[in-house]
């Protein structure tokens, strides 16, 4: 019997776009044999829609019009079943599909970034890629680096500033000054796809950039721009215990730094919908084997030490000006689940999407095998003392 799989995309998110071309890139891919594939579209009110048309890139040329002729669905438990069931509930509409386990193939906010799949563990449907924990310090820019940072990880020194900061726009810029100096990056601390980006070389430009990310996030991080930049990218396939390193490339870029436009826009022109797989790089990266070395086994370790699953992609940056390494971010789901870094070391995508879906089921064993009940008698009649006064009573101590 076939694995019936939500492969889940889209979502309340400004890389909603980029989520539905990755989404339908895995669905193309998936092993159909193996798989029973339910596309499953995440509107940008979060909303979730089956159909025949869902899992057709063509069919988002018209939006209104897909969901029109598509079906609205809720997850729902039944008796440890999950079941996507139509809403609203009519009493002769059409059948639940039961499925057993979910692929959000998700970008940024409100979805990526540990929201979702906490959802998802409420609901108790397995789901692939990393948990809670692990999606949340991953799209935080400034926690991912404060936990890299204490366990060895080399990062640059930043500083997080907030909507209550930016009340006093001319404080965030004297310290950026004093403390950081120009070239200055400023970036939405939780967006991804390079969205609210942009290097600063002196105040105007920096007040400028710091409109521009708070646009986008209630918290900004600003570091200072390496000079001769080199970035190089790295994905990551496994879980917290045991994990391997893919190839790694080099993104180009027409700017300071990989805007969004590098990533989908110019490459979308001619190309069809490739999503991250058409942006400009070299495969391999032009690196020493040492240097090679060094960004795999650090990938690895970032990797492990954020709790990830799954595939993940990490982003570095070199500063040609000492040959130092840095880790920049990490992607907990990257564009198009960068099939294309392990396509080069022998790992085809349809066999990438396998292997993290047994990861994940393997995660769901490890869960089964924990205690995360704990029997008491806290709340019988005599440990809470009878009624006292008042409609619910008192309790006879204070709980510890």
């Amino acid at each position: 019997m076939k694995t019936r799989v939500a492969v889940m995309f889209g979502g309340k998110s400004v890389e909603h776009e980029v989520s539905v071309i990755s989404g339908i890139q895995a669905i193309m891919s998936m092993d159909q044999e193996k798989y029973e594939v339910i596309p499953v579209y995440l509107t940008k009110k979060n909303e979730m829609y089956v159909g025949e048309e869902i899992g057709k890139i063509e069919a988002y040329k018209d939006i209104p019009g897909l969901l029109s002729k598509s079906q609205r669905v809720i997850l729902v438990n039944e008796d440890d079943h999950i079941v996507l069931m139509p809403y609203p509930v009519k009493l002769f509409g059409k059948k639940s599909i039961e499925v057993d386990i979910a692929f959000p193939i998700v970008h940024g906010t409100n979805v990526e970034d540990g929201a979702l799949q906490g959802y998802l563990k409420t609901i108790g449907i397995p789901f692939v890629g990393c948990d809670v924990t692990a999606s949340a310090l991953g799209m935080d820019k400034y926690a991912s680096k404060v936990v890299l940072k204490e366990n060895g990880v080399p990062v640059l020194d930043g500083y997080c500033f907030t909507t209550s900061d930016y009340a006093e726009i001319d404080s965030i810029l004297d310290k950026v000054e004093k403390e950081i100096g120009y070239p200055a990056i400023v970036k939405p601390v939780d967006l991804g796809s390079s969205v609210g980006i942009s290097v600063a070389r002196n105040r105007s430009e920096l007040t400028n950039s710091i409109d521009d990310a708070f646009l986008y996030a209630r918290k900004i991080i600003i570091e200072h721009a390496i000079t001769k930049l080199r970035e190089i990218n790295c994905a990551v396939l496994g879980d917290e215990n045991e994990a391997i390193a893919s190839e790694c490339e080099e993104p180009l870029h027409t700017k300071d730094i990989l805007s969004y436009e590098d990533k989908y826009v110019s490459n979308a022109k001619g190309s069809g919908s490739k999503g991250m797989a058409s942006v400009s790089r070299k495969i391999p990266a032009e690196l020493s084997p040492e240097k090679r070395k060094e960004v795999q086994e650090l990938a690895v370790k970032s990797f492990q030490k954020l709790g990830c699953n799954g595939v993940a992609r990490i982003d570095f940056m070199i500063d040609e000006e000492n040959g130092k390494l840095y880790f920049n971010e990490i992607n907990t789901i990257p564009g198009s689940l960068a099939f294309y870094l392990w396509e080069p070391v022998g790992i085809s995508y349809p066999e990438l999407l396998d292997r993290m879906i047994r990861l994940a089921l393997k995660r769901v064993r490890e869960e089964e095998s924990i205690t995360f009940s704990f029997d008491t008698n806290i709340l019988n009649q005599n440990s809470l003392g009878g009624v006292k006064g008042g409609k619910m009573g008192k309790l006879k101590a204070p709980l510890q």
